[in-house]
């Protein structure tokens, strides 16, 4: 039996201002607009990623209604995203110098360099050099 080809594509980020995102998305982490469709009615189609062939992106969504409380707060507190670099300095000096708030000092762990930074809405972020790449 043959098991079929899966892969990640999206991942909703949520946000109250869709320009706002974007702008931060491209001057904090480097992130390439990969599309900007308007939906109609104040909607927009919105693709982030790393570079314009990663695998994987962000859908920037605007919330609506009861989803505008979950802004921040999207994975309840806790680290919902990890950073993946090759250059840890390099990025950390990057966003430092873009106004990222980092909640600690960088460190060095069993499975590599990390440190906590938020995003535009204060949801927290690993920012990641693995041991093993």
């Amino acid at each position: 039996m043959s098991h079929p080809t899966n892969r990640l594509a999206l991942i909703t980020f949520l946000t109250d201002d869709y320009d706002a995102a974007i702008a931060w998305f491209r001057s904090a982490l480097g992130f390439v607009l990969l599309e900007d469709t308007d939906m109609g009615g104040g909607k927009r189609w919105v693709r982030m990623a790393p570079h314009p062939t990663a695998e994987t992106a962000f859908l920037i969504a605007k919330a609506v209604d009861e989803q505008a409380d979950t802004i921040g707060r999207q994975a309840g507190g806790r680290v919902g995203h990890f950073l993946f670099t090759d250059d840890f300095d390099g990025m950390y000096a990057r966003m430092q110098h873009a106004g990222v708030h980092f909640r600690e000092a960088p460190r060095s762990e069993p499975y590599g360099k990390v440190v906590v930074f938020e995003d535009l809405h204060g949801n927290p972020w690993d920012l990641m050099q693995p041991s093993r790449l």
